[in-house]
């Protein structure tokens, strides 16, 4: 029979973590958070003391080593995601990890190793696979409900760009964000991707360009079932968080809007218009990261497949360095070409 609750340790007291502590102890009975570990100790202990989580710790090797603890979410710097992956995976601890995994397919392939090895679960944070607009353009996939899909279009528009200091350390605009986008496309499409080409530019702060990323790009998808798919991404929008989608397939077509705080609509002699979209992914996407962590639970108690697994992280980490060498090389890149 499975246990009724899963006793978790949580790594990572940052932004996500935060997030990930309220959906854990306020919206998923069957988890249970017992300790949080912050390498700034005194943020693991405000999360401790806002979420009610009995035990707090710097070292997070102390969640490790908690013997009644049976999984950990992996919320640290993304420098430290494969390494902990391993400790954690020879710990015997089941493993949620944000993405991605790590920077390099040598790390991850360590981490996947270390997981396989210790016959522990593993799932990967792409949480907008669990977003109900996207699962329905997915449903709508695999129904036939549009025909065979052939040109596939995300925008991707962040409200304003992170630090410096975190673009200079998360692998770039392709690593740290499209990487969303690029999980998105295989996964509704239900195909991999075999080519990449990118186009890239500085235009929204020249400080991005000096630590050696682009805030603005556009990226054409080649997949192997013969759709052709474009990501549009900036670090920067106006008017708010800009998360679009739009599929044409053979016999028609299915897109997703924005998502907005309520559905008024303001009309007068000069205008109609209505209030900006809702500000930023915390809010955009707080029903699919719930929705994200209690499959991970629910996999866990009753051992199911995980939604998300490794190769799922692994291979948007691949289209990421593919996009990146493209960008340099001005030139159409293989996946394989990255492989080998």
């Amino acid at each position: 029979m499975p246990a009724n609750s899963l006793k978790i340790g949580l790594l990572g007291a940052g932004r996500i973590g935060l997030l990930h502590a309220e959906h854990i102890t306020s919206r998923i009975p069957a988890a249970d958070l017992v300790m949080v570990a912050d390498v700034f100790e005194e943020a693991a202990r405000l999360c401790a003391e806002r979420y009610t989580i009995p035990h707090f710790v710097q070292d997070y090797r102390v969640v490790l080593d908690h013997p009644e603890i049976q999984a950990v979410v992996i919320c640290t710097s993304t420098d430290t995601h494969a390494r902990i992956i391993e400790e954690a995976a020879q710990a015997g601890k089941h493993i949620f990890c944000e993405k991605p995994i790590a920077l390099d397919l040598a790390s991850i392939d360590r981490a996947l190793n270390a997981v396989e090895r210790a016959g522990v679960k593993l799932q990967v944070g792409f949480n907008r696979r669990f977003d109900a607009n996207y699962r329905r353009v997915r449903q709508a996939v695999e129904r036939g409900e549009i025909g065979r899909p052939h040109l596939l279009h995300l925008v991707s528009y962040d409200p304003a760009p992170p630090p410096i200091e975190y673009i200079r350390v998360s692998g770039g605009i392709f690593l740290d964000m499209a990487i969303h986008d690029f999980d998105m496309a295989r996964f509704l499409i239900g195909s991999e991707v075999d080519e990449i080409f990118a186009r890239g530019g500085v235009m929204v702060d020249r400080a991005i360009g000096a630590a050696g990323d682009v805030d603005t790009a556009v990226i054409l998808l080649q997949f192997t079932n013969g759709v052709i798919g474009t990501i549009s991404n900036s670090r920067q929008a106006a008017y708010g968080y800009d998360q679009q989608l739009e599929l044409l397939g053979s016999t028609g077509a299915i897109s997703i809007g924005n998502n907005y705080p309520n559905t008024a609509v303001i009309s007068d002699g000069y205008s109609v218009r209505r209030d900006l979209p809702l500000r930023f992914f915390v809010e955009r996407y707080t029903e699919s990261f719930v929705s994200e962590m209690a499959a991970f639970v629910d996999a866990v108690l009753h051992d199911r497949p995980v939604p998300v697994n490794g190769l799922d992280g692994r291979i948007p980490v691949v289209m990421a360095l593919a996009a990146g060498k493209s960008l340099a090389e001005h030139r159409p890149i293989r996946l394989s070409e990255i492989e080998h």
